[in-house]
C-alpha cells in the first residue's frame, strides 16, 4: 500500500467504496487522512464499515470542512449528468480528483524522478500495460504494474528512493482516471489509438479525445500511435508546443518514429531506419494490433533505458493475457486460441484476421449489427460453430459464404471444431473462441467463458498446454 501522507491532517470526503474505492480509503486513512466515506449502495458501506473504513452519509456532511473529494472512476463526474457527491463539492469550491491524482502526489512528493510509464488509448491497454511490465520485469527492473489493470494503483507498493534498480511504475489509465488526475506527468506517456468509445460519460468525441491527450500532454515522451486522423493530430500539436514525441505506426513507413514492416519493428531517425526487434515467433504478439501494442511498449522501454537485446528478450517470451487472444494449448498443427475478451464485432475482428485457417467459435447475447461488419474476414474461415441466443441470427449473416453449424453449448463446440481442424491440411489451423457477443445468456461473463473453452480444449486428448510445446511453439 502507498499510504496518502500529502492528505495527512485533512478531512476527505470519498464516495465509491468498490475495489479501487475501498483501497483508496484506507491508503488515505494510513497517511493520517480523516476519511468519511459513502457508496449508494448499502451492501458495500457495510463491507466497507467491516473493514474498518470511516463511513458516514456524504449528504449530511458539512462540506465546506473537506479538502477534497475522492471520486470513484466509474462515478459520473459531467455526463450523463454529474453525481450528486459532484453537485455538492462544486457548490462548496472543494476540488474532485481519483486515486490516481492521489498517486501523482504521492510520487511527487516522495520520488520525483521515479519512473512513471502510463498507457491510454481506446483500443490494446491492457496488453501493451501488461507487455511493458514484463519486459522490464524480464530485464531485471523492479516494477509495480496497475492502474486500470491487476492492483489498484494506491496498493502498489510505495515509491522507493535510492533503491537499486529503480522501482518503476505502469498504470494503465481510462478516460475516468485520466479526467480526475490533473497532475498525472509520466516519464513516458502512451495514446495507442482513439475510436468512439464512452460518450455516455463524455458528451461527444472531442471531449473524450481531449481527455485522452492530457495523458501525453504532461509526459517528458509522449509515444503517440499516428493511424488515427485524432492521433496524429495529437502528435502534431504536442510536437508544435516543445513536447518530445515519439511517433508510432503499424500501417505505415515513417521518417521519424517506429513502424512495423511485417514482423520486424524499425526505428527511424530523419530517414534513416534500423531494425529494432522483431515479433517474429512471439505467438501472443500476432496481428497488427499486437504490433501497434509491442512498438509502444519498445518506444517505453527505450525511454526508461533498456537495451535492444533486453527488449528482444522480454517481446520474445510474453505469454500474452487471458482472454485476449490467449494461446491456450496445441495438438499437432491445431492451436487452441481463447479471444473470450472479443464481445462484439470491431473486438473480434483482430483474432480473425490474424490467422488464416479458422474454426470459429462464435455467438452468446449479440450485440447491435451482429457480425456484419466481420464479412471482410469470413475468408478466413474454414467452418463455424455458433453457441448461445446469437447462434441463429449469425448462421442467417454466415449463410453460404461460410460453412457453419449451430453447435448450441461451448463444450460441444470446442469438440467439433478439433475434430474437423485436425483434418485440415493447412501448416496450423486455429480452434478460435471469438464470440463477438456478450457471455451473458450461458456464462456469468466473459472470464467464466474463457475459462471454460481453456477447460474443454485442455481435456482434449493430446493436446499440450502453451508454454509445454517444443519445437518454438508457444
Amino acid at each position: 500500500m502507498i499510504p496518502v501522507t500529502t492528505l495527512s491532517g485533512r478531512r476527505v470526503a470519498l464516495f465509491g467504496l468498490g475495489g479501487s474505492g475501498l483501497a483508496t480509503a484506507q491508503a488515505l486513512a494510513a497517511g493520517g487522512a480523516e476519511v468519511v466515506a459513502w457508496d449508494d449502495d448499502e451492501a458495500t458501506v457495510d463491507k466497507a464499515r467491516a473493514a474498518g473504513v470511516a463511513v458516514g452519509d456524504l449528504r449530511r456532511a458539512d462540506w465546506s470542512s473537506f479538502a477534497c473529494l475522492v471520486l470513484s472512476p466509474g462515478v459520473p463526474l459531467t455526463h450523463p449528468e454529474p453525481h450528486w457527491t459532484v453537485t455538492l463539492a462544486q457548490a462548496a469550491g472543494v476540488g474532485i480528483v481519483g486515486d490516481i491524482e492521489l498517486f501523482c502526489r504521492e510520487r511527487a512528493a516522495r520520488a520525483p524522478d521515479a519512473p512513471l510509464i502510463a498507457i491510454t488509448g481506446t483500443n490494446g491497454k491492457s496488453t501493451t500495460t501488461a507487455l511493458i511490465s514484463h519486459m522490464l520485469a524480464h530485464a531485471g527492473r523492479d516494477v509495480q504494474m496497475g492502474g486500470n489493470i491487476g492492483r489498484a494503483a494506491l496498493t502498489l507498493d510505495p515509491p522507493a528512493p535510492g533503491r537499486v534498480p529503480e522501482r518503476i511504475y505502469v498504470l494503465e489509465c481510462s478516460s475516468y482516471q485520466i479526467e480526475l488526475a490533473p497532475s498525472l506527468a509520466p516519464t513516458a506517456g502512451i495514446l495507442l489509438n482513439l475510436t468512439p468509445d464512452h460518450l455516455d460519460r463524455h458528451g461527444a468525441m472531442e471531449r473524450y479525445a481531449d481527455i485522452k491527450e492530457r495523458l501525453v500532454a504532461a509526459s517528458d515522451t509522449a509515444i503517440v500511435g499516428v493511424d488515427d486522423a485524432l492521433c496524429a493530430a495529437i502528435a502534431d500539436r504536442l510536437e508544435g508546443a516543445g513536447r518530445r514525441v515519439v511517433r508510432i505506426s503499424k500501417d505505415g513507413t515513417l521518417a521519424d518514429g517506429l513502424h512495423a514492416a511485417g514482423s520486424q519493428l524499425v526505428r527511424a531517425v530523419g530517414g534513416k531506419a534500423e531494425r529494432i526487434a522483431s515479433l517474429e515467433g512471439a505467438g501472443a504478439l500476432r496481428g497488427a494490433h499486437n504490433a501497434q501494442n509491442a512498438l509502444a511498449a519498445v518506444a517505453a522501454c527505450l525511454a526508461v533505458g533498456l537495451t535492444g537485446a533486453e527488449i528482444q528478450a522480454g517481446l520474445s517470451s510474453f505469454p500474452g493475457l487471458a482472454h485476449r487472444m490467449e494461446e491456450v494449448g496445441r495438438r499437432g498443427h491445431v492451436l487452441f486460441v481463447n479471444d473470450s475478451k472479443a464481445t462484439n464485432a470491431e473486438a473480434a475482428a483482430p483474432a480473425l484476421s490474424s490467422f488464416s485457417r479458422i474454426y470459429w467459435i462464435a455467438g452468446g447475447l449479440a450485440k447491435e449489427g451482429g457480425i456484419e461488419a466481420l464479412r471482410p474476414l469470413f475468408r478466413n474461415v474454414a467452418r463455424a460453430y455458433l453457441i448461445g441466443e446469437a447462434a441463429h441470427g449469425f448462421a442467417a449473416t454466415l449463410g453460404e459464404a461460410v460453412p457453419h453449424e449451430i453447435s448450441g453449448t461451448l463444450e460441444r463446440a470446442v469438440g467439433r471444431a478439433a475434430a474437423d481442424a485436425a483434418e485440415d491440411a493447412a501448416e496450423e489451423a486455429a480452434v478460435l473462441l471469438s464470440p463477438a457477443c456478450a457471455s451473458f445468456d450461458q456464462f456469468r461473463n466473459f472470464e467464466v467463458r474463457g475459462d471454460a473453452f481453456r477447460a474443454a480444449a485442455l481435456s482434449l486428448a493430446g493436446v499440450e498446454p502453451a508454454g509445454e510445446q517444443t519445437g518454438g511453439r508457444r
